[in-house]
């Protein structure tokens, strides 16, 4: 009985706290496709297609100046804004049904909207600013914050027991998420200052290249050591293991991407957008992950009332 309390109301409808996870994997799920957007926008040259923000040539549909290039940014823009709008009703929502929620949720949701608009003023300052580098590698960046913030969210308000047998690895899968994001973090910046052209052309920015080449041996380490300590771990909760097994093969696979868009000097764009995708799915496997072992706690202290899930918050708003 108390399951189906869980996840539907006595009217048969979805309860707040259901209402509000679906809502922010949701939102997860639209940010990793913006950011594939996002990508493609900049290795096609598009940055600059709408010269003006946060109009395009001064309107909202620029019919007469439509083409490619123009259609990558306006369209990235208007997602952008979607996410924005979903933020704003995310928070409320929160807000709205605080009394029926953990305490902790309408302050993520709150964090998760202050994090979309910083995002979109630094969205304005990259046209404005003429795609200066720094703020091109704040604005991935930024995007990445809100997006892993969306997937705490939504995991942590997952129903969810654990065995008890996960140990250290909880930190392990959280070192390896923050060693990812700051590969990440260095990936933006060869991007945003085509340092690969550079240094294969002109031996300039060799150095920022050479740092991401290498910035990617130690979260493959930590993904390895991730995956060989979930093997090895006894009794291990199925979806932890799925986790596991499944940032092993996104990095083998994002490791064959980075060597493919290497060794073609950038010149397939699907490559390049599907390095960016994949290495952002990494790192939200990796904070699932964190998130979820960080709640593996074992059964018998749960079932003794010694920790209060947040799974059990079912009261009604003011």
């Amino acid at each position: 009985m108390a399951d189906v309390a869980l996840h539907h109301s006595a009217a048969g409808q979805l309860n707040p706290q259901e209402r509000i996870r679906r809502f922010a994997l949701g939102m997860a799920v639209e940010t990793l496709f913006l950011m594939a957007v996002g990508s493609a926008t900049r290795v096609m040259n598009a940055g600059l297609a709408c010269p003006d923000w946060p109009l395009c040539y001064g309107e909202l549909v620029p019919q007469q100046q439509m083409n490619l290039e123009v259609f990558l940014e306006w369209f990235h823009r208007l997602a952008a804004s979607s996410i924005g709008l979903f933020a704003i009703a995310l928070a409320a929502m929160a807000w709205w049904y605080r009394r029926s929620v953990p305490n902790w949720v309408p302050w993520a949701c709150s964090l998760a909207l202050g994090l979309v608009i910083v995002q979109g003023v630094l969205g304005g300052l990259t046209v404005t600013e003429l795609l200066r580098f720094d703020l091109v590698t704040a604005h991935l960046g930024t995007a990445l914050l809100f997006f892993v913030t969306l997937l705490t969210i939504g995991v942590c308000l997952t129903p969810y027991r654990g065995t008890g047998t996960v140990g250290k690895l909880s930190w392990v899968g959280l070192v390896a998420a923050i060693l990812v994001y700051l590969q990440s973090i260095l990936g933006a910046l060869v991007g945003s200052q085509w340092a690969l052209h550079q240094c294969l052309s002109t031996s300039r920015l060799c150095a920022v290249m050479n740092s991401h080449l290498v910035g990617v041996v130690p979260p493959t380490l930590a993904i390895v050591a991730l995956v060989v300590l979930s093997w090895r771990t006894p009794a291990l909760h199925p979806a932890l293991r799925r986790l596991a097994n499944l940032a092993g093969g996104l990095v083998v696979l994002q490791i064959v991407l980075g060597v493919a868009t290497f060794k073609l000097r950038l010149q397939v764009e699907p490559l390049t957008v599907a390095h960016q995708v994949i290495g952002a799915a990494l790192l939200g496997t990796l904070v699932a992950f964190a998130v979820l072992a960080l709640r593996d706690v074992p059964t018998s202290a749960q079932s003794s009332g010694l920790i209060k899930s947040s799974t059990t918050v079912d009261r009604q708003p003011a």
